[in-house]
């Protein structure tokens, strides 16, 4: 048990070094401009019109590091300091936001499969815990309840490990397009590239952590079980 609750706190330790990585990356690559003076809209519109997409809006939305693709309204939501920013870190992140759009339009399997376990999921994160906590508080009298609770969070952790090829292919896209558009010069898709990695990292720390936590629940319950 002592090796759970040290993997626990290793998996938070990296995951807070991650993200303030990604943000110091960012900020750092924010004060670079880019050559070609293009702003994280132009660059978003200017790949969505490469790829033919053009029921796909880009727009503004509130928040730092809150951009996303939204399949369900057909959005490419980028922060206030992508939006407007001409910098390498904006150019990075409007187009893997636009990664994503094109996933969406060329219907990309893993997408597609991820999409689909949002209704269950969205069910699964909304009682989960509460069910792992009964049973938890039962597990002298029935492992029914944690059992279900095993197998809720399961599912969330396969949805973690399904989000990281969607990550990855949605950058992979952005950097091919970009090199390909010469939207940026070599050092500025170095910075971009710098950026995404650090991004994708805490999709993959994400992902560990849910497997860790998964691992100690399945350890209670097999450990009532014997």
């Amino acid at each position: 048990m002592g090796g759970v609750y040290l993997i626990a706190i290793l998996v938070m330790l990296v995951s807070l070094f991650v993200s303030w990585r990604l943000k110091s990356k960012f900020a750092q690559y924010s004060q670079v401009g880019l050559h070609s003076g293009l702003s994280g809209r132009e660059i978003a519109e200017m790949m969505l019109a490469d790829h033919n997409i053009r029921d796909v809006r880009v727009i503004s939305t509130e928040g730092q590091l809150t951009d996303h693709y939204n399949p369900a309204d057909k959005t490419v939501n980028l922060s206030e300091g992508v939006y407007a920013s001409r910098s390498a870190a904006a150019a990075a992140v409007a187009a893997h936001e636009c990664g994503h759009a094109v996933q969406h339009a060329t219907a990309y399997s893993m997408l597609k499969f991820r999409s689909a376990m949002v209704p269950a999921l969205s069910v699964a994160s909304r009682y989960m815990q509460w069910i792992i906590l009964i049973g938890i508080f039962m597990i002298n009298t029935s492992v029914i309840p944690l059992t279900i609770g095993v197998a809720l969070f399961a599912l969330t952790t396969l949805f973690s490990f399904i989000t990281l090829p969607v990550e990855f292919d949605a950058s992979r896209r952005a950097l091919a397009w970009m090199d390909r558009r010469g939207v940026v010069t070599t050092q500025e898709h170095a910075m971009a590239k710098d950026s995404l990695k650090w991004a994708a990292l805490t999709y993959v720390v994400a992902a560990i952590g849910s497997l860790a936590t998964l691992l100690y629940y399945v350890s209670i319950l097999m450990g009532r079980r014997d």
